[in-house]
């Protein structure tokens, strides 16, 4: 540089932020911006704190690492005037070495001068054999008109190697669309810029260590946040001053005032008034658009308004949507920052808000808000009347929370009032978990005279199906509900409430085909693919798979039905809840360990707040995986607790498995009296259901299982009859995943007892089983009990073909989880065959996940569909003999495969 100006500059201006070693790797977005090289622009933005700062240094290094000359200029305030600018932009640009002596220009703002300073920046770069990055960072303090018109002309004309990089809170005032047209234009905008789960992890464990939080404590984290890194770096800093806050993570989070002084600096200082005052109103909203924004506010400026906010990147982001009135919503914490600062207003104020919003809402056809801001602005009422004049038609799920919300503030004597709220009242307990209080609603309800009304006569049996759903009532729910089966119901919510209840009933009787065929004559259409209560009919089926032991299907259909409930009603919808607590039990089974534990976490009303079969398969996956990841003592512990305030709930098929469960565990232990107090007490819930049909009819084959594991070695004999128990029940009712588990058991046993004949043919059939059902864990985790016979049956030729293979498989898992008795019957994996067996894709695969890269951005990083990227991992995990992401890592690793 010969310039004078250049003396006058802080030369920290041109020295990007330093990154710690503690940082995490934004590969997928690095990988976007690979493309620069090919571009002319490229361009981050976002609001504040979401590591725009970051990914650019990040970027700086790699660009480095190629060989190109990189420029970096951070902008501040100072910088907003054109002389101000232009001299921190042409010193920067000099760092390129480009040699620029320009001085008289620089408060020149004609365009013959902007043409004589970008002619010079050409011929300069030209004269460079080398890719030549520039980065500005927080662009968004430029104000004056001819800076921006600089650089557009610097944009457009600039040479080939010449490679600009904006970052900006805001979206520059620059022609875009020119560029956007030659595929010159690489964006990063603020959507993709937060963190994922995966890379939530990965910065909280390099700066706290592995292990510190659990996957419930860090899925928690990861939601109140929505992945903001700002925010995970205070979260990381409150947790290495204040351990022992972990219980309170939520509160720790908002109550922070580093949080607090942070939005009121970084977000809300430069905004005038008039934008944090209208911002501060919309916090009342979880979603607002402007039409709703004009009646609350009485501003006829509230589209331009918001455009404003979106385009200052104000923490607030689009929301997908049916309509076309272009919802909004501020981040979580935003919002309860906002509400905070609302409240200095005054009480009546903030109600008053709460009754215009629910009006419009009610005018609108929004029932749920409607109701949930009249009950917020204690116009009791107005939300009353609301519910009871809506249209069948418009009834959907989302309505339960606020019509709850409504029932804890009316008195019972206004509710037995109103027949039509009094039925919705019925409907909305029997659907969350309330039997109890919905057979007491609905005995008055039933008193009343409602011959007047049809529509609640015809949907009464519905809601004693609900009942009898969370009392394990199997041949109640298909009595009441077979009969009008084929009657025609006009409203959607009762028709898929009708088919949910009913295919819930058939798999519990063990009648999977009534259930299919059930489905397959009143098939979702398309339309109602996004309808709530359809999803729930779809995740009832999903539940039905995993009931019949079909655990590959239920994987592929619960899978992406999962991801289109979080997506569509939300993390803790109940479409999503169903499906969550079938997807883990089916990820669990199929050795997906880390997939298990990551759709249960943060999810605890699946533990005591579900439908009963969710309620037991998620308590068991997550006593099993505690097992398997933290050791029997946190298992049993974990049982323990959840089976004392599940009997105080009367949940007693979930406490019949959880005592099974803890008779398995103490046995590993070593803790037999333990274990035959507990079997004593599920005998007596064996004698209480003996006679009972469908799901309750399982206690005495859980109570016999535990009974035959506590006999395995003193009394062979009967420990083999208590089996035969067991596997009548699974005959029975078709439920062949036990009836797989059992067979394997009884070769065991029957082989101890010197019957090799008999101990065979129960093996093969147990093979069998699992391998059509895609079974891993049934037989991995019996241990030495499921690798004796195995090994013997690879051993002596007994299976062939793909039972051959499905047996090697799990030996090789068996083997792995150290047990000994596999011998040398089964395959064993080594470097070089292993090697030969990953794909080439496999392995890049495995490369990007050791980066602490998503599935879905493995999947957009290699172009491919996030299905396969999951289908590879599966077959790296079988091929590799691993059950999670991070074993398959290490293996690759110390192997070489790697870096």
């Amino acid at each position: 540089m010969t310039t004078q100006f250049a003396r006058h500059l802080v030369s920290t201006k041109f020295s990007p932020p330093r990154i710690g070693i503690r940082h995490v790797v934004r590969t997928g977005l690095l990988d976007q911006l690979k493309q620069m090289q090919q571009s002319r622009l490229a361009l981050v933005t976002g609001a504040a704190g979401y590591g725009k700062t970051t990914l650019l240094a990040q970027w700086r290094q790699a660009c480095l690492k190629s060989g190109a000359e990189v420029a970096w200029l951070s902008l501040t305030a100072d910088d907003k005037s054109y002389d101000a600018f232009c001299s921190a932009l042409l010193a920067a640009i000099g760092r390129l070495g480009i040699k620029i002596e320009l001085d008289m220009l620089l408060e020149d703002t004609s365009t013959m001068a902007m043409d004589a300073i970008v002619a010079t920046v050409v011929d300069g770069a030209n004269q460079i054999g080398k890719e030549l990055y520039l980065i500005l960072d927080d662009y968004h303090h430029v104000e004056a008109p001819p800076a921006h018109k600089l650089m557009q002309k610097l944009i457009d004309h600039g040479p080939g190697n010449l490679h600009i990089v904006i970052a900006s809170r805001v979206m520059p005032l620059l022609s875009l669309s020119r560029l956007r047209m030659m595929n010159q234009l690489i964006e990063v905008e603020s959507a993709t810029l937060p963190f994922d789960l995966a890379e939530t992890r990965s910065f909280i464990e390099e700066n706290l260590g592995a292990g510190r939080l659990n996957a419930d404590e860090l899925s928690l984290i990861q939601e109140v946040t929505s992945g903001w890194p700002s925010c995970l770096q205070l979260i990381v800093i409150m947790l290495k001053n204040r351990p022992d806050s972990r219980s309170v993570l939520h509160d720790l989070v908002w109550r922070s005032s580093d949080l607090q002084s942070y939005l009121s600096e970084e977000v809300m200082a430069h905004l005038p008034t008039e934008l944090t005052g209208f911002a501060e109103t919309l916090s009342i909203f979880r979603r607002f658009n402007p039409s709703l924004a004009e009646y609350v506010t009485g501003d006829k400026r509230t589209g331009e308004l918001i455009k404003r906010m979106e385009d200052e990147n104000l923490l607030i982001s689009r929301v997908d949507s049916d309509d076309r009135l272009g919802w909004y919503r501020f981040h979580r914490l935003f919002a309860e920052f906002l509400a905070t600062r609302l409240e200095r207003r005054g009480a009546e104020p903030v109600r008053d808000l709460h009754r215009r919003a629910s009006r419009w809402f009610a005018e609108h056809g929004f029932l749920a808000e409607a109701v949930r801001h009249a009950t917020l602005g204690e116009d009791i009422d107005f939300a009353t009347a609301v519910i009871e004049r809506a249209a069948p038609a418009t009834w959907s799920l989302d309505h339960l929370s606020p019509t709850l919300h409504l029932l804890g503030r009316l008195p019972e004597e206004v509710l037995f009032k109103h027949k039509r709220l009094l039925f919705l009242a019925c409907l909305t307990v029997a659907l969350t978990a309330r039997p109890t209080r919905a057979m007491s609603w609905l005995a008055r309800l039933e008193a009343s005279d409602v011959e007047s009304h049809p529509e609640i006569v015809r949907s009464l049996p519905l809601i004693r199906a609900a009942i009898a759903i969370q009392q394990d009532d199997t041949s109640s729910i298909v009595d009441l509900l077979e009969p009008i089966r084929d009657v025609p119901m006009e409203n959607p919510f009762l028709h898929y409430m009708l088919l949910a209840e009913l295919t819930s009933g058939y798999s519990a009787a063990g009648r999977y085909d009534d259930a299919r065929r059930l489905l397959e004559t009143y098939p979702i259409p398309a339309v109602d693919r996004n309808n709530d209560m359809a999803q729930v009919t779809e995740a009832s089926y999903v539940l039905t798979l995993m009931i019949a032991g079909e655990v590959r299907e239920a994987e592929r259909l619960g899978t992406p039905l999962l991801e289109r409930s979080i997506r569509i009603d939300g993390h803790r919808s109940i479409s999503g809840n169903l499906c969550a607590g079938a997807l883990a039990d089916a990820y669990y089974e199929l050795d997906r360990i880390d997939d298990a534990r990551e759709t249960i976490a943060n999810r605890f009303g699946l533990l005591r707040a579900s439908v009963p079969d969710v309620i037991v398969r998620t308590n068991l996956c997550r006593a099993r995986l505690d097992l398997l990841q933290k050791g029997p003592d946190a298992a049993l512990a974990f049982l323990q607790s959840q089976t004392a305030q599940l009997r105080s709930l009367g949940q007693a098929r979930a406490v019949a498995n959880l005592l099974g469960e803890q008779v398995k565990v103490l046995l590993q232990k070593g803790s037999r009296t333990r274990a035959e107090e507990i079997s004593a007490t599920l005998n007596e819930y064996a004698a209480a259901h003996r006679k009972e049909n469908g799901l309750l009819a399982g206690l005495p084959a859980v109570a016999s299982l535990a009974r035959a594991r506590l006999l395995w070695t003193e009394d062979p004999e009967r420990a083999s009859l208590a089996l035969e128990t067991v596997r009548e029940y699974a005959l029975a009712f078709r439920r062949n995943r036990l009836l797989a588990q059992v067979d394997l058991l009884s070769a065991a046993i029957l082989d101890e007892l010197k019957r090799p004949t008999e101990a065979m043919e129960r093996l093969v059939a147990a093979v069998k089983t699992g391998h059509r059902l895609g079974l891993v864990r049934t037989f991995v985790d019996e241990g030495a009990l499921a690798a004796k016979p195995l090994t013997r049956a690879v051993r002596d030729g007994v299976l062939e073909g793909d039972a051959l293979h499905y047996a090697e498989e799990l030996l090789e898992k068996l083997t792995g989880a150290g047990v000994a008795e596999a011998g040398s019957a089964a395959r064993r994996v080594n470097v070089a065959k292993t090697q030969a067996v990953l794909t080439k894709r496999e392995i890049e695969i495995l490369a990007l996940v050791a980066q602490a890269m998503s599935s879905k951005r493995i999947a957009l990083a290699l172009n491919i569909t996030l299905e396969t990227v999951k289908w590879n991992l599966r077959n790296i995990f079988a091929k590799l003999g691993v059950s999670s992401r991070y074993d398959a890592m290490v293996w690759a690793r110390n192997n070489g495969l790697i870096e």
